[in-house]
């Protein structure tokens, strides 16, 4: 059993940052790309950005420029820093990962619970 668990979401105001942090724990061999997704009310969930083992990354349109993910292949956690945040932003965010708990067979998607980020205007 692999859990993904997200920390650092809150009430910001517009213009402002927060930075997320997404650690995985469990039975883990390898994890290959991990990645931030968000969702907001009434919306489909959407890809933030991603980034590799190897540390190649791609952001969604809206938040280039002002969000930089990174990741610690350590210590299994990767993050999101979001600066100038707009009240558009305001969403849940997920941690994805693609982890492999053997040396055998495919890598297994895996979310977190949600983190709740609030922007206000």
């Amino acid at each position: 059993q692999v859990q993904l668990v997200e920390s650092g979401g809150g009430l910001v105001q517009a213009g402002g940052s927060l930075r997320l942090s997404c650690v995985a724990s469990g039975v883990i061999y390898r994890i290959d790309d991990m990645g931030w997704y968000r969702q907001a009310p009434g919306n489909q969930r959407e890809l933030v950005a991603r980034i590799t083992k190897t540390g190649n990354t791609n952001y969604a349109d809206s938040i280039k420029g002002r969000f930089t993910i990174s990741r610690d292949n350590a210590q299994n956690t990767v993050y999101l820093q979001m600066n100038s945040l707009k009240s558009e932003d305001t969403a849940v965010y997920y941690c994805n990962a693609e982890v492999k708990a053997r040396s055998y067979g495919r890598p297994v998607p895996t979310w977190g619970q949600g983190t709740q980020v609030t922007v206000s205007s």
